[in-house]
């Protein structure tokens, strides 16, 4: 195992490392001949950079924790008042997903390293189930991330990405298309992938998540699809109906373990990137926000005593975008030593959120049960009213961290379902729920409008972001093309909404 870890850091770092690059075209090779690696650890290899990128808290990559306010800093607060400049985050999330829609060298971010695997799998002798098997692994994979994208920015080079001529004049001039329309073609795609999946036989050894076993990829492709479809609620409401009870009576999550991702990091090279930037890089940086920790603290949510420690008896959240001095609010549990000589263990017996070993899923039971909710609050038919899925999905969130049926049960019992704002009961209880999970906390609170954030007074930009700025490398490389992009959609700001963000 810990071979095979080594082999994809070497990869992660060559892709880091191409990232970086001020022009990535000067560093292009021919697509036509490119050097051949087992599609298998090239999958392998994406899995890894994509749950790292959408996991990690590194400031310079991912600050999807701070678009929900969740997180509060300490020392440096530029990040938690949306600056996205003067560290180019925009462009090192766009670049580690794909590395920029005109990067044709191999293997360079996720989407390219699963085109490469693609090319190179038509060649590798396979029967035609496990062919398609994995073919369905590496396109499930890829609309996961083009959704990631598309949900970020908006617009963005789909169609003619990743196909540049190397050589060409023109290899960085991608057009962009409609957001919408990438959407739609994206539900297409799953569907095309689930029907090549033949649960009787494996897929791909290497696969990170599942290990190849098609049947939780089946149920990661409806469960993507009734994601998608729900995110369509809005702005295709009767299309996100018809896509959401398809995929629902195809079969969804059934339960934690079906969870897209990995249920415990494994130790040594690949340890959760949480840990690695909060506690292992020795840093004080992070604390949870007021914002959060407030709220939780008027419904008594039995999940603070698993997630965070406390400060002088009480739990109590750093100012959300304000300088905050470690020591004086409390902590997310972890194995960092207190100034007693402890591990920063929750109250709740020895539970720690934080730990190298720790789960990270990019797709989960707990989301999709949300989801459900929000589709039956909606009048879509998954299998339940709302009010009765609205418990299941927080009962799922409480099972995930370990918190008891009778503890669980009280807290619905003290903060029931109200169908009369349904955005607001779904919005807030998810929102808690997807807590350390940045981008899908994101998700719903850009669709449901709940909770209602305030800018900070620092803030570098004028409203909390709905979606980030395209990447400045693309105005170098692709300006014509970005230019139109930012005019379409109303103006490359961050609060410009994407399509699906109606309200």
């Amino acid at each position: 195992m810990k071979k095979i870890f080594l082999i994809l850091s070497i990869l992660s770092l060559t892709v880091i490392t191409n990232s970086c690059e001020s022009d990535i075209t000067s560093l292009n090779e021919d697509p036509k001949h490119p050097t051949v690696v087992p599609s298998g650890l090239l999958v392998a290899s994406a899995e890894q950079e994509l749950i790292s990128q959408l996991l990690t808290p590194n400031v310079n990559n991912n600050i999807s924790r701070f678009f929900t306010q969740q997180w509060a800093q300490t020392t440096y607060i530029d990040e938690s008042n949306y600056d996205m400049v003067t560290r180019p985050i925009p462009r090192n999330h766009y670049n580690r997903m794909m590395a920029s829609s005109s990067a044709i060298i191999h293997s360079p971010g996720v989407l390219s390293a699963l085109r490469d695997a693609k090319q190179f799998l038509q060649n590798e002798g396979l029967d035609a189930v496990k062919k398609n098997n994995n073919e369905a692994i590496i396109e499930l994979i890829s609309v996961y991330t083009w959704a990631n994208l598309v949900d970020t920015y908006g617009d963005v080079p789909y169609f003619g990405a990743l196909k540049a001529v190397a050589g060409a004049n023109n290899a960085s001039e991608i057009p962009y298309d409609d957001a919408k329309t990438i959407y739609l073609d994206l539900v297409k795609r799953i569907d095309a992938a689930n029907a090549m999946i033949n649960i009787n036989q494996s897929g791909y050894t290497d696969d990170i998540f599942y290990k190849g076993n098609m049947a939780k990829w089946k149920k990661m492709a409806n469960s993507l699809k009734f994601r998608l479809a729900v995110t369509l609620a809005d702005v295709e409401p009767a299309l996100a109906k018809t896509y959401a009870e398809a995929a629902y009576n195809a079969g969804l999550f059934d339960n934690k373990d079906d969870s897209w991702g990995l249920t415990a990091f494994p130790s040594g090279l690949f340890a959760n990137p949480v840990y690695q930037e909060a506690i292992q890089s020795g840093r004080n940086d992070f604390i949870p926000s007021d914002v959060l920790v407030d709220y939780m603290n008027t419904t008594t949510d039995p999940r603070r005593d698993r997630w965070f420690t406390k400060n002088g008896g009480v739990y109590k959240g750093g100012v959300y975008g304000s300088n905050n001095s470690f020591g004086g609010y409390s902590h997310m549990t972890s194995p960092k030593i207190d100034v007693n000589g402890n591990a920063e263990a929750g109250s709740d017996g020895a539970y720690m959120l934080i730990t190298e070993n720790a789960q990270g899923f990019l797709l989960d039971y707990t989301e999709i049960s949300f989801l459900r909710a929000e589709a039956a609050a909606r009048g879509f038919s998954v299998g339940g009213t709302a009010t009765t899925l609205y418990a299941a999905a927080i009962t799922a969130s409480m099972t995930e961290y370990g918190i008891s049926s009778t503890n669980a049960n009280a807290f619905i019992a003290a903060n029931p379902f109200n169908a009369s704002n349904w955005k607001q009961s779904i919005g807030f209880q998810a929102w808690v729920a997807m807590f350390n999970k940045g981008f899908q906390a994101w998700n719903f609170a850009r669709r449901l409008d709940y909770p209602v954030f305030v800018n900070p007074a620092d803030s570098a930009v004028d409203g909390v972001p709905v979606r980030m700025k395209y990447s400045d490398q693309e105005y170098l490389l692709n300006k014509n093309n970005v230019t139109a992009a930012a005019q379409k959609i109303g103006g490359d700001q961050v609060t410009t909404k994407v399509f699906w963000d109606v309200f």
